[in-house]
């Protein structure tokens, strides 16, 4: 048996090592062995300051050698675990959906600022796990929140969600896109997939590992967004909102998208890193 320090000093080494074998960044290797190790002793982070000199049992080894095992093989550290905090919630996730990361808070941020009625009806898109209606839903709590996906496994997944934050405003059902909303809508909210077909970065990181059909849409990446700006149109009511979360080189191309849509107001906010990632546009009135 191993302290748990001496654990953490032979993972990390491994989890640097095999990133460096696949020409990855290697800085998140002591981060994710930590949240593994934490994962297998069921407890919170500080834990494994205050006990250190800790020895993991026989079966609390195996089960973390065999979760760093598959981390060494690029397996993301939200799929061993099978849950990802978003927005202070907490939330599974499993290969069937994407997993949320800090990037699309900000899309959540722009929705909620949104000069809308205090009843508002609103939809998110390629809901996955839910991350995005169920901030929303959490923030808004007379908000009505719908959330769509085309497949029933993450459907089924952000309804276990809504279940484990305890947050009743939010509906999830299945269907493309806009199709199962209802019309006169104040607001609809999309991470639609829109990276390219042939884009090289489908092949490095966690995004091997995520499903396909989430991430990408179309030679260029923009047919989703083009299919989405058209649909919302006949849903949302007029002054409602339309919002997506986009790639960093995306903008002009999807202002162009919306504007030849007849949307009005169209406006284009970047990240903390100052890159272009959510544009909105608003129904003429």
């Amino acid at each position: 048996m191993s302290r748990i320090d001496q654990t953490l000093g032979e993972a990390t080494q491994r989890l640097t090592d095999s990133h460096q074998a696949r020409r990855e960044q290697s800085d998140t290797a002591r981060l994710d062995a930590e949240v593994l190790l934490c994962h297998v002793l069921d407890k919170p982070y500080s834990y494994l300051f205050t006990w250190p000199e800790k020895e993991l049992s026989h079966e609390q080894s195996q089960q973390f050698e065999a979760l760093i095992e598959q981390r060494t093989k690029g397996t993301p550290v939200a799929y061993l675990t099978g849950e990802k905090e978003f927005w202070s919630l907490k939330l599974k996730v499993s290969p069937s959906v994407l997993i949320p990361r800090p990037d699309t808070e900000l899309l959540v941020e722009l929705a909620l600022a949104m000069p809308l009625a205090d009843d508002a009806t609103v939809a998110d898109l390629g809901t996955g796990s839910g991350a995005i209606a169920l901030a929303m839903a959490a923030e808004r709590p007379q908000w009505k929140v719908i959330g769509v996906d085309r497949l029933p496994e993450p459907v089924a997944t952000s309804k276990d969600n809504a279940r484990l934050n305890q947050i009743s405003n939010v509906t999830f059902v299945e269907g493309s896109w806009c199709s199962p909303l209802p019309n006169q809508l104040d607001m609809i909210v999309s991470n639609p997939p829109y990276i390219r077909e042939d884009d090289e970065h489908l092949a490095q990181g966690d995004v091997q590992f995520e499903p396909r059909s989430a991430l990408t849409a179309g030679k260029d990446g923009l047919d989703d967004i083009r299919t989405i700006s058209t649909q919302a149109l006949e849903k949302l009511k007029p002054g409602g909102w339309l919002l997506f979360e986009h790639g960093y080189d995306q903008s002009e191309e999807i202002q162009n998208i919306l504007a030849s849509c007849g949307y009005e107001s169209i406006e284009t906010r970047q990240d903390l890193s100052n890159q272009d990632r959510v544009t909105l546009a608003q129904k003429q009135v």
